[in-house]
């Protein structure tokens, strides 16, 4: 793989698991005012552009299989850790506004 089209892919990882980020942060933010059609419309959003990043990666590995060249340098180290977190950080998250539905129900009891 041309060391061009390996950053390119590298920054994509990052780019779309920071922004996938964000927007589960964003959510989160809308459901502590409990505005949960919008905390799950930034979820939904979150997912898609995990779903991005995450084709990226699929692609990496394949070329991989496929035998091209594909370095571990620390910079895909940085992206495989920045999709690895954004994952973990919007699961948490998504559980976080499930406990926040439940205390708005029981506020309204």
């Amino acid at each position: 793989m041309k060391t061009l089209d390996m950053e390119q892919s590298i920054f994509q990882i990052i780019a779309h698991g920071g922004n996938a980020k964000g927007l589960a942060f964003e959510g989160l933010e809308k459901a502590h005012l409990y505005r949960f059609s919008e905390a799950e419309e930034l979820l939904k959003e979150a997912h898609s552009e995990l779903n991005l990043a995450h084709n990226t990666q699929t692609q990496l590995i394949q070329a991989e299989l496929n035998g091209e060249k594909v370095e571990g340098t620390l910079l895909m180290i940085h992206a495989q850790d920045h999709l690895m977190a954004a994952i973990s950080e919007i699961s948490l998250i998504e559980q976080m506004v499930k406990m926040l539905k439940k205390m708005e129900l029981l506020e309204k009891k």
